[in-house]
């Protein structure tokens, strides 16, 4: 059984993404940002965000506690980003991952729900390190992981890809 536990901000509700979130997960990852800058994950279809959020997410989610969440608006509700603590293929470590819809961009979402989870995974998960990684030209996320303290150590290229990314890390 999955971890329901959710985390909370000001303004904003982190709630483990669950099949529900299946459309808005479809929407989330073919917007331009998301396709441009973490990649085209072939996901055609809100089935396809089913079967995402089944094989990669919930897994995740059961076997260590965390994994993605839905980022909710508390005054609507409204789904309006990810951010989450992955295991990730080709990284030492969890890595940290944010994504928020265009409209939802530039409005301290993605480091409000980054600075949650940043607690949550030394005070309640017990990590002690985290990693992100991110493309070279995606200056938004690398001034956001700067803001959050990360700090830059390298670049690396994940198995199967050959794009080169910014590793950063977290202590």
């Amino acid at each position: 059984m999955p971890s329901s536990k959710s985390f909370e901000t000001e303004r904003l509700q982190l709630a483990p993404t669950v099949l529900e979130d299946a459309p808005f997960i479809f929407e989330l990852m073919n917007s331009p940002k998301w396709l441009q800058f973490i990649g085209d994950r072939n996901i055609n279809s809100v089935e396809d965000a089913r079967t995402y959020i089944t094989t990669r997410i919930t897994p995740q989610l059961q076997r260590l506690g965390y994994s993605n969440y839905t980022v909710c608006r508390k005054m609507d509700m409204k789904r309006i980003g990810s951010c989450g603590l992955y295991d990730r293929e080709g990284l030492d470590g969890i890595d940290l991952g944010f994504a928020f819809l265009p409209e939802y961009e530039g409005q301290g979402y993605a480091f409000e729900a980054s600075e949650r989870l940043l607690q949550a995974a030394f005070q309640e998960f017990g990590l002690n390190q985290l990693s992100a990684i991110t493309a070279k030209d995606n200056y938004a996320s690398q001034r956001l992981l700067t803001k959050l303290k990360f700090e830059v150590v390298k670049t690396i290229s994940l198995p199967k890809d050959t794009q080169e990314l910014l590793l950063y890390t977290y202590n």
